[in-house]
């Protein structure tokens, strides 16, 4: 008789997870094509989820006890409905773990999540090149928001805004 599978357990990630949650995004960002822009440490980590103000939560997904995958989130608001949402800001299940239904219950377990805290909405964003993600989160039920265009500031433009003169 075959052994039986191992069950996927998450659980929370806890501060010496740093390193892992660090090497997950690294992966993340490699399979991305943004392995360029990952300037974030394992102390940066720590303390965004670890510090004194914690601005981000990490789940670790584990399988027989070797961690597997990782998500990374954090709350937003929505002045519409005048709740919380819930805000995946990383997904990642290593490649050889793909395709067995962990990504899913990684989904799963933040929406259970996002409903226990009240949260109006959860919601995350995609590359435009990843068919297969936007084909895996289509097929959940998640709406594809066209209309919207994300909005970034950074480095000197972040800079420049910040520095002007509240006067004008």
């Amino acid at each position: 008789m075959p052994s039986p599978k191992p069950l996927l357990q998450i659980r929370p990630a806890r501060p010496h997870d740093a390193a892992l949650a660090l090497a997950f995004i690294r992966e993340l960002a490699e399979y991305e094509k943004l392995s360029h822009e990952v300037v974030a440490t394992e102390r940066d980590i720590q303390t965004a989820l670890f510090g004194e103000k914690p601005v981000a939560e990490c789940l670790i997904a584990e399988v027989g006890g070797v961690a597997v995958g990782f998500a990374l989130f954090f709350h937003n608001f929505s002045t519409f409905e005048g709740k919380p949402g819930l805000y995946l800001e990383d997904l990642y299940i290593k490649p050889e773990y793909r395709g067995r239904g962990y990504g899913r219950n990684l989904l799963a377990h933040l929406a259970r999540l996002a409903k226990s805290r009240g949260c109006a909405r959860f919601e995350w964003a995609v590359l435009d090149w990843n068919a297969p993600a936007i084909r895996f989160y289509e097929s959940l039920g998640a709406k594809i928001m066209q209309q919207w265009k994300i909005n970034r500031l950074t480095g000197e433009d972040l800079s420049r805004l910040a520095e002007e003169s509240s006067a004008q």
